[in-house]
């Protein structure tokens, strides 16, 4: 029986998903996975994916002595979400706006909608000035509209976001056979280009947390953290706080849960508002008609309706595509749905499995099972546990009523279009910065409004 406790630690024995085979000669995979726990550090960060890496790094670029600095991790590192993606480094050019102006008012929607193109941004920019071989491929993505009905919605939310003053310019449109030309998808109805990416994330990762630990950040994996405690030796001027681990306790001055689903373990009061979710993912080997010369240029979504939709990235290093399955899926048993409310990454559902893999072979029929010859099609399924929040915007700051603890997590499954300026959001206000400073969305921001707002329930749902 698969638990569906929100507020739970990571199960210890995942499955090994596509990105982490890839990388199992990563030297600091396990490292200090039998060693005690230090009595004390002024910073714990507690997770090691892209968020926590990049927090790390963000506060040693801020000024932080690195040695001040330790990461816990539950499993080894960068195990959770962050190795666990279908590879998308994908903003909403505009698709989101209407929901987003239900929930947090057309001047907020404005500015995720931003905010997330600027990730995009920021991200190239950075893998391109450090170096960082993460397979990162600046390209477009196509949202292809695969029923009249959203072909409608989609036209209704581009409508609605440029008449707000949004940024259209990079956005194209393609309607009837020159959607179906551009995107060689024989069943699209319409289609919206714009720029995007795709990278090997735990390769990115990992460069991450490489980069700390040789300026000196000690990263304990295989190291879950079971409760954080105000510390018997805090004052009325400076709050410690009690990191309990099954190697001993920690005590730190600034506890930074970068946690993402499994934020509530540690937060209880967030319990309501941020919600684990298995997604999952396949990688499959193309045939001729889609390798060499004829690998898909553009990464794309199959959209039936706003949660129905299939990602599709053809990776350029190996050929390799990478399928996600939907959020909401019509198609599939009532029990498979059920199947994604839970904590574990363990294994894989056969029915969601099934179903992406029968919408490729239909969307792309040279892919279909007769046709493919003996180590061609699908190579793996894998799951991850990612962090849907009430409101589908993250939750982002200091924790009002915990002086010292800070949050950066609950992305939506949608982190690697978040994360870039989330992560360095946080380390700026734990150095003292303004939310301004930050240039997030105020919507982003943890505070006790937020979530006595919530309390009372929202509308609609973007993801």
């Amino acid at each position: 029986m698969e638990s569906r406790n929100n507020s739970s630690l990571p199960v210890p024995d995942p499955c090994v998903s596509f990105w982490q085979q890839t990388t199992r000669s990563f030297p600091y995979l396990n490292v200090n996975e039998n060693e005690p726990a230090p009595k004390e550090s002024k910073y714990v960060i507690i997770g090691s994916g892209i968020s926590g890496a990049l927090t790390a790094y963000e506060l040693i670029q801020g000024g932080v002595p690195a040695e001040d600095i330790i990461i816990f991790e539950a499993r080894e590192a960068a195990s959770g979400a962050s190795s666990r993606n279908a590879g998308h480094v994908r903003p909403d050019a505009f698709r989101g706006f209407q929901v987003y102006s239900q929930l947090h008012g057309p001047e907020q929607a404005l500015k995720i909608i931003a905010n997330e193109k600027l990730v995009f941004e920021r991200i190239k920019e950075f893998v391109d000035k450090h170096g960082v071989q993460c397979d990162f491929n600046p390209t477009t993505t196509f949202d292809v509209c695969m029923t009249p009905e959203f072909a409608d919605f989609n036209a209704r939310s581009f409508k609605l976001y440029q008449e707000a003053g949004g940024d259209v310019s990079h956005i194209k449109f393609f309607e009837g056979d020159e959607a179906r030309k551009v995107t060689r998808v024989q069943g699209a109805v319409a289609a919206y280009q714009w720029p995007a990416g795709s990278s090997h994330p735990a390769k990115l990762a990992q460069w991450l947390l490489t980069q700390s630990i040789e300026k000196g950040v000690r990263l304990f994996t295989h190291c879950p953290v079971s409760a954080v405690t105000k510390s018997a030796s805090s004052t009325a001027d400076q709050v410690s706080w009690d990191v309990s681990t099954p190697r001993g306790t920690t005590k730190a001055t600034t506890v930074v849960h970068c946690t993402n689903a499994f934020a509530p373990h540690l937060l209880p009061h967030l319990s309501s508002f941020i919600t684990p979710n298995r997604a999952q993912a396949q990688a499959f080997v193309p045939p001729a008609s889609l390798n060499g010369t004829n690998i898909l240029p553009s990464t794309m979504s199959l959209r039936h309706t706003l949660k129905h939709f299939y990602s599709v990235a053809q990776r350029r290093q190996d050929g390799i595509i990478i399928l996600g399955a939907p959020i909401a899926n019509p198609k599939i048993s009532p029990e498979a749905a059920a199947s994604r409310l839970t904590t574990d990454d363990r294994v894989i559902n056969d029915e969601v499995r099934d179903d992406a893999i029968n919408n490729f072979e239909t969307t792309f029929p040279e892919c279909e099972k007769g046709r493919l010859r003996h180590g061609e099609g699908l190579l793996h399924t894998w799951t991850g546990i990612v962090g849907m929040t009430t409101d589908s915007v993250p939750f982002i700051g200091k924790v009002e009523s915990l002086p010292g603890q800070w949050v950066c997590a609950g992305f939506n499954g949608h982190g690697m279009a978040r994360i870039f300026t989330c992560a360095p959001g946080v380390a700026k206000l734990i150095l003292g910065g303004s939310w301004k400073d930050t240039g997030l969305p105020e919507c982003f921001e943890m505070t006790q409004a937020r979530l006595e707002r919530l309390q009372k329930g929202v509308s609609a749902s973007v993801f």
